[in-house]
């Protein structure tokens, strides 16, 4: 609540009690992932709907409990080791994506290649129907400032916004302090000319942030940091008030 509650001036924006104005940053980085758990591709650009960025997530790994591929087990999850060494991308803004082995080598054959590198008979691509694909809500946000952080609190670790998989990677001015994003929740911001993001809460951290993907080896120090600073929760989550285009470069002005 420390967020919420302290009063911040950066680069003309003042904050107080989770209601902000001006500008807090610029898109550094645009990040989505066409297949669930897998990794992602980098974009310079992307289209906005409601549903969240178009493609992102649209696809995942399903078994035949109908339980999607992630690095947890629970309900709604099964545990299937290996997806984050994988990696996603669309060859167009649409239709089906493809998918990429440890090596970058496009796979052919998703189906057929997921039985035999997850040594699992039942599994298959899924495109999403009535239940939804998100974790939580449809666009996440990290600042450089509070990746920095991350940084700090855990040396020796490997670590950029890969293990937090945002949508956006905002970067942020020199004097911004970590964990910014809560002083977000209850407001809008404007990013291009007509996408507005609605920041409602933070993502609550898993075991996912630890994980192993392709040159970030496993360590547990990075959740562990998290979780002893901020109670588990990084990121600001919001949902799409105003649908269109943004870029790298564009800033996030709250208005």
């Amino acid at each position: 609540m420390w967020g919420l509650l302290r009063l911040a001036w950066v680069r003309g924006r003042s904050c107080s009690l989770g209601r902000v104005t001006g500008e807090a940053g610029v898109v550094e980085r645009i990040w989505r992932y066409p297949i669930k758990s897998t990794g992602g591709e980098s974009l310079d650009r992307v289209r906005v709907e409601e549903r969240g960025f178009r493609g992102d997530r649209l696809f995942a790994v399903r078994d035949a409990q109908g339980r999607f591929g992630s690095g947890k087990t629970t309900r709604r999850f099964r545990r299937m080791p290996g997806l984050l060494h994988l990696r996603s991308r669309y060859r167009e803004d649409t239709g089906e994506p493809e998918l990429l082995d440890p090596r970058d080598v496009l796979v052919s054959d998703p189906d057929t290649y997921l039985r035999a590198y997850l040594e699992r008979e039942d599994v298959r691509l899924a495109r999403e129907g009535t239940v939804s694909h998100f974790d939580q809500l449809p666009v996440s946000v990290l600042t450089t400032a509070t990746l920095d952080w991350v940084r700090s609190a855990a040396p020796g670790v490997p670590v950029d916004e890969r293990r937090f998989r945002p949508n956006l990677l905002v970067r942020t001015p020199p004097d911004t302090p970590p964990f910014v994003e809560d002083e977000w929740f209850g407001s809008t911001a404007r990013v291009g000319d007509t996408v507005r993001l609605a920041f409602v809460r933070a993502s609550e951290r898993c075991v996912m942030t630890n994980e192993a993907q392709r040159d970030l080896p496993h360590s547990a120090r990075v959740l562990r940091a998290v979780a002893d600073a901020h109670g588990m929760r990084l990121d600001g989550l919001a949902t799409v008030a105003s649908p269109g285009r943004l870029r790298v470069g564009d800033p996030l002005v709250f208005t």
